[in-house]
């Protein structure tokens, strides 16, 4: 089997010491006598450096203690832009996107209360398609301040870049209505697949009331370590299993610790193993059906069951805390929502959407396949 290296980089685990430099100043001190500023500056302008796994281009961002900063020896990709995102439908009342991986769905609400200008450079989903909107509606972007309040001050909410003028806006509340969009659901930031928008209060309701029935069908295409077989995976999921990470709880714990945990419930419908030898479990290359959309549900369920995702950062310890080793060179968390299908909560017609397995993800699978 052909493997692929993991990009080279450094990581640093930031502790009090280093709460309030900014990141510029803390890559200086964790470099050593030998880095100057020039160079720190450099790596971050470069696309060099993350910041708990975001790339971050903002040399003044203020870092604080349990930050994970990692340097690497190459420049990352870019950040996704409007330009990177697909529209797969599009009516006045809901948004069917392909979203790429490498960017997170909404903005976290700690995020909100940051800066514009000291935001860390990459815009969300949610953010990236009203530009996508106003091009296809030939509107004016960046849009003319709600009635009322002064320009300047509504600008300070668009990326001022010279010869860019798709960049997003972070406070969506603040555009005309026929450019605002409304997530009803989320992906993870390294999965891809399609997502649904609502571009309206109306739909929005009826759209969350459908996730929750649980009549919109939702597929995910994933490969694991070892000989994963069809099977329905239930749990309770709860935001801390007892060791800091999500995970499930089980059925006969206490009150207490199953206060807030949620049933979950992922069909694997069909497997494809690959790989095995006397040495190595192999790989499973496998289709999901989601029932219910937990966060991070088929990367749990998976990972409990000794298959984590290839790729998977955060969960690739069993229930028992034992570590599993990935020597698979994934590119990224191995985890894409290629269909979705449900009817349209407006007029009532039957919608089917399919996205190809991108490209970085064919390529590398192709190479663990030993093609």
């Amino acid at each position: 089997m052909s493997k692929q290296s993991p990009p080279k980089a450094k990581v640093y685990h930031l502790s009090s010491n280093h709460t309030g430099l900014t990141l510029a100043g803390a890559l200086k001190e964790l470099s050593g006598e030998g880095a100057s500023w020039n160079q720190v500056k450099k790596l971050i302008s470069r696309r060099c450096v993350q910041v708990n796994g975001n790339l971050c281009l903002d040399e003044a961002r203020r870092v604080s203690e349990k930050d994970i900063v990692k340097v690497f020896e190459q420049p990352q990709a870019k950040p996704v832009e409007p330009k990177d995102v697909k529209i797969a439908y599009i009516d006045e009342h809901l948004i069917v996107v392909e979203k790429p991986a490498g960017v997170t769905s909404v903005r976290h609400v700690a995020e909100k209360t940051i800066s514009t200008r000291r935001r860390q450079l990459q815009p969300t989903m949610e953010e990236l398609l009203p530009p996508i909107l106003a091009k296809l509606q030939h509107l004016r972007w960046p849009p003319l301040p709600p009635k009322g309040m002064n320009r300047g001050r509504f600008e300070t909410n668009v990326k001022r870049r010279k010869n860019q003028k798709t960049q997003p806006i972070q406070n969506s509340k603040k555009l005309p209505p026929e450019l605002q969009v409304i997530p009803v659901h989320r992906l993870d930031r390294d999965t891809s697949g399609l997502m649904l928008f609502a571009r309206h209060r109306d739909a929005e309701q009826k759209l969350v009331s459908m996730f929750r029935r649980h009549t919109i069908q939702r597929e995910y295409l994933a490969v694991c370590r070892g000989q994963v077989q069809p099977q329905t995976i239930t749990s309770l999921l709860a935001r801390d299993r007892g060791d800091g990470v999500r995970g499930s709880v089980a059925e006969d714990a206490s009150d207490e610790e199953k206060r807030g945990a949620l049933k979950a419930v992922t069909h694997i419908v069909s497997a494809d193993h690959f790989g095995s030898s006397d040495s190595h479990p192999g790989y499973s290359f496998i289709r999901c059906q989601l029932e219910t959309g937990r966060t991070h549900q088929i990367r749990i369920h998976l990972s409990e069951a000794g298959h984590p995702l290839c790729g998977d950062k955060i969960y690739h310890r069993q229930a028992d805390g034992t570590t599993i080793k990935d020597s698979s060179g994934a590119p990224r968390q191995t985890l894409h929502s290629d269909h979705l299908e449900f009817t349209h909560p407006i007029t009532g017609l039957h919608l089917r959407f399919d996205m190809a397995t991108p490209l970085e993800l064919t390529r590398w699978l192709k190479r663990l396949r030993g093609e």
